[in-house]
């Protein structure tokens, strides 16, 4: 079982590879722009790539995807697993077809060992009684996740974002700096992180991706305690849906296969919160796996949801 877990975490980018100081990505349309280990005095230090549109002018406005696991995003020859999201390619074709409205992408570097308590949200995690919390760290322990006890650490990491990586943004570049220009975005535990992100700042974030979300939490639905109280924090916490979008949506194979069940549950709860087609979307894609090689398949349409022009 041991063997399947890890086969399943390398195939998903879960577990955390040490990078080395990798160069700039090449893009094929655009250009991205590093900001070396930005400090935050929430978290660890982390590198942060931004890609402007081809033909970016600060003269004009744009509004802003924030988007975990910055390292995956553009370049597949940089990567652990040599894939990529392929996001400045999609965002190219979509902008140049004018799907979208104009937009930068700030893909926000995940801090390898850190990566799990930072996008594990850390409300739902406080409200299990001990008993819970001590088999949630079990089964992270056995999934090579944690060697101490597991504590979330993502409201700080929430706090890095609103606090610090957003107020630079709008300082420096050329954006809108209104929720309804302001969205998140992420796969696995970074849709986690995103639908996070919504919840608890919904006057800051308009719209939310979250692509094949780790409802599960650890990496086993037997005696997991984390999925009840995912469930239970949506149900309170998710935003008015008057002036918010969130797209959710998983595969069915690898990691994948653990989430359809979870996934259904939260699509119950967005109809009895008033969420429409217009405001919420959850798509199901039979035979795709936890890669980003499957994420890039279907990130257009996340994208075009989010940022579309009317």
């Amino acid at each position: 079982m041991k063997r399947v877990i890890v086969a399943f975490l390398l195939l998903s980018g879960l577990i955390a590879k040490t990078h080395a100081q990798l160069p700039i990505p090449k893009v094929v349309s655009g250009r991205v722009v590093r900001i070396e280990n930005f400090q935050s005095r929430y978290i660890t230090a982390r590198n942060i790539d931004i890609w402007l549109p081809e033909g970016y002018d600060d003269k004009a406005k744009y509004a802003v995807l924030y988007m975990q696991d910055g390292q995956m995003l553009f370049d597949a020859s940089l990567t652990w697993n040599k894939q990529a999201w392929k996001v400045d390619s999609i965002a190219s074709d979509l902008l140049t077809t004018n799907k979208v409205k104009k937009f930068i992408v700030v893909g926000i570097w995940n801090g390898d060992a850190t990566r799990h308590p930072d996008y594990f949200p850390q409300q739902p995690f406080e409200e299990l009684t001990k008993a819970e919390k001590d088999t949630v760290t079990a089964q992270l322990q056995r999934a090579g996740r944690t060697k101490q006890l597991f504590q979330p650490k993502s409201d700080n990491y929430l706090k890095f974002l609103v606090q610090e990586v957003k107020p630079f943004i709008d300082k420096h570049y050329a954006v809108y700096k209104d929720r309804a220009n302001t969205f998140i975005a992420g796969s696995s535990m970074g849709g986690l992180i995103s639908m996070y992100a919504i919840c608890e700042y919904p006057k800051v974030f308009g719209g939310a991706a979250c692509l094949s979300t780790h409802w599960a939490g650890t990496f086993t639905l037997n005696n997991n305690p984390v999925p009840d109280a995912f469930i239970k924090y949506v149900s309170k916490k998710i935003p008015d849906a008057k002036n918010h979008r969130i797209y959710f949506d998983c595969g069915d194979k690898t990691l994948d296969a653990l989430y359809p069940p979870i996934q259904q549950r939260v699509d119950s709860i967005m109809k009895v919160k008033g969420y429409s087609d217009k405001q919420w979307i959850t798509k199901y894609f039979p035979g795709e796996d936890h890669s980003e090689k499957a994420w890039s398949k279907r990130l257009a349409i996340p994208l075009t949801f989010l940022l579309k022009t009317n």
